[in-house]
């Protein structure tokens, strides 16, 4: 069994794999000096069956983290067994309230082989196909009353906040709403607008209005049942109202 206080082996581990995973894949390291680090990641650690049960006999002290640019990561971890390998899960997104794992299957972790080429098939294979189910469901359920958005037709919805938000399904849509302010959660997939100044939020829901007309997509205003709009949606124009997109 190879020594767990060798922070390089798991390093370097965790290196070779995100180079070998599908995709774009970044990896960190969290010596044991990062308690609060490590603490808070083992509170995200989406399993109950493996890595919780390790992990319940053996708290973390160090791990690795691979990121993918939409928020997804895996954790690669320690294995207490007389086997050489390490055990790796999915993270859980913070940004996502609980209510969005809820009736979600966990995509509990697996076991990795010693050669981190190997353990690459293993996760792609297995571990990666689960988490992204899951991470989609919980995505999906984290947009609440927020209704998605087709390809020609982006859906903007009134915040209890007063913010706006959205959850755009074309990237030339995206585009244009960061232009115009919107903040983008990697993690949710949802963009905001926020609501603090009710005359710049007006200006920008009339400036891209003809932006995504131009492109042959429309625009619709839903307001959540139960709730009123601010006073912004008065200048919002006519065009920015319509529930079809023109034809291209």
């Amino acid at each position: 069994m190879h020594d767990h206080d060798t922070s390089e082996r798991l390093a370097s581990y965790a290196d070779v794999l995100a180079g070998e995973l599908p995709d774009t894949w970044t990896s960190s390291y969290l010596e044991p000096d990062a308690k609060d680090d490590l603490a808070e990641l083992a509170e995200r650690i989406w399993d109950l069956d493996l890595v919780a049960a390790s992990l319940a006999e053996h708290p973390l002290k160090q791990a690795a983290v691979l990121s993918r640019p939409d928020g997804a990561q895996l954790v690669i971890v320690d294995r207490y067994d007389e086997r050489d390998g390490f055990l790796v899960a999915a993270v859980a997104p913070h940004a996502l309230p609980n209510e969005a794992y809820r009736a979600v299957r966990e995509p509990n972790g697996i076991a990795l082989a010693d050669d981190p080429f190997l353990g690459a098939e293993q996760v792609a294979g297995d571990l990666l196909a689960r988490y992204d189910r899951a991470l989609a469901q919980a995505r999906h359920n984290a947009l609440g009353h927020i209704r998605p958005s087709q390809p020609d037709r982006v859906v903007l919805t009134w915040q209890s906040d007063g913010s706006i938000a959205t959850a755009p399904a074309d990237d030339r849509a995206s585009a244009v709403l960061i232009a115009h302010g919107f903040v983008h959660d990697p993690q949710s997939g949802i963009y905001r607008l926020r609501g603090d100044d009710t005359q710049p939020q007006a200006r920008t829901l009339r400036e891209i209005g003809p932006r995504l007309d131009a492109l042959g997509i429309g625009i619709a205003l839903q307001h959540p049942a139960g709730r009123t709009a601010p006073a912004t949606a008065s200048p919002v124009p006519a065009n920015a109202r319509t529930t079809t997109a023109r034809s291209r």
